[in-house]
């Protein structure tokens, strides 16, 4: 019986053809607006979760205060007010910082033979990669002697890898940093584009060498200072803590503002997830909407329907159809026409979906349970808004539905 009523209802529907499509653009609509909306959420959120992994797990940048020149206070940053001291005072007296490291940074031109490639140069100890979860896909970091004596030692990052050495191995291989040569003794795994063009030398040997000392006001400055929670559960203790100490260490009275900031990036992370899934929401709210209003189309045009077909009704009464019958013929009309207006507004949500991510440059995923959800949904409507027509046609007399015209 369901396999009949399906086929007299794609039959009906191809009838009235351009009906039936005006009929189902309200769903179209209404499922592509849908997964547009969760594809291009589902991929912001995608890429936050990408950016708090990049950074690495339960990470509090420290970064240097303002400074004031001429009685205006300038970007943040450009105080040199962090140390080295700073960070092995961190170590010491912060039980809940597990690992941390300071660096500075400049950019700078690499030239290995005939390639050259600029890039950000990172002047900073093995702490850096231990507080960034930040593996390595040969070779090895920097030594304890190379730390203190000011090595000429490079760690770099894969893209700088790649540019420079292309598929050859850089372990061992010699590149000059501002006519500086430099021993390759490791390459970074892959964290994603803005993390891996990047070379990384003692913190020492940047100093020294290239990039002097952070701002110029103090030898053992560094430009910040990134520390490494023992957990998630820890990261508000810690992060007072070290302002408890930084204001202790840097002399300044209850009175006085701070000369550092304390960030949590991947809080910043999560607030702005929690702002795109807001959005999410919201739009996929209106697409909502949309469908409903998809959903009293097809119900009116399933009336009009029934109004049209009132003689069909009466014949198939006549030759023994049950009420039943007549409402799952109807019910199944409304179901094929929301099942198809799903089904071209998932192929249309997809498409604008990936235009978007071409033209625009956003990261978009498609979630296949996101588009088992919007078709759902419009087989739901389908049921729902057809079921009174459908009612309507099986409640008529066959008698009376054979005399009209």
């Amino acid at each position: 019986m369901l396999g009949q009523a399906l086929l007299m209802a794609l039959r009906a529907l191809r009838l009235n053809l351009l009906r039936s499509l005006l009929t189902m653009l309200g769903i179209v609509i209404g499922v592509a607006s849908v997964v547009t909306v969760l594809a291009i959420g589902s991929g912001a959120q995608s890429q936050v979760t990408r950016q708090i992994r990049a950074i690495g797990a339960n990470v509090l940048m420290i970064n240097p205060g303002a400074a004031r020149q001429g009685g205006l206070r300038l970007k943040a940053g450009t105080r040199a007010t962090l140390t080295e001291g700073d960070v092995d005072a961190i170590l010491e007296q912060v039980p809940q910082v597990r690992a941390a490291a300071g660096s500075i940074a400049g950019s700078a031109q690499a030239v290995r033979e005939n390639r050259n490639w600029n890039t950000t140069v990172n002047g900073t100890t093995t702490n850096h990669f231990v507080v960034r979860d930040w593996t390595l896909s040969s070779g090895r970091t920097f030594n304890a002697t190379e730390e203190a004596m000011a090595g000429k030692v490079a760690v770099l990052g894969s893209v700088v890898a790649r540019e420079l050495f292309g598929t050859d191995d850089p372990v061992g291989a010699e590149i000059r940093v501002m006519n500086v040569p430099f021993e390759v003794v490791g390459v970074l795994s892959p964290k994603g584009p803005d993390q891996d063009d990047v070379a990384f030398v003692p913190l020492s040997t940047a100093k020294l060498r290239f990039l002097g000392s952070a701002g110029g006001t103090a030898r053992d400055a560094v430009a910040y200072i990134l520390a490494k929670a023992v957990s998630d559960e820890a990261m508000a203790r810690a992060k007072a803590s070290i302002e408890d100490l930084l204001r202790q260490r840097h002399r300044i009275q209850d009175d006085q503002e701070d000369d550092f900031k304390v960030q949590d990036p991947s809080a910043a992370a999560e607030a702005q997830r929690g702002a795109t899934r807001t959005v999410a929401i919201l739009l996929t709210s209106i697409a909502g909407v949309s469908l409903l209003v998809g959903g009293i189309s097809i119900m009116n045009i399933m009336i009009v329907s029934v109004t049209e077909r009132t003689r069909e009704i009466g014949i198939r009464r006549a030759l023994g159809a049950r009420g039943r019958d007549i409402r799952l013929q109807f019910l199944c009309e409304s179901l094929v026409l929301c099942l198809a207006g799903g089904l071209v507004g998932v192929v249309l949500g997809a498409t604008i979906s990936l235009t978007v991510a071409r033209s625009a440059g956003w990261t978009t995923v498609i979630d296949p349970s996101a588009v088992a959800v919007a078709v759902g949904f419009s087989a739901i409507t389908g049921l729902f808004f057809g079921l009174y027509p459908a009612h309507r046609a099986a409640r008529l007399d066959p008698v009376e539905a054979l005399k009209a015209e």
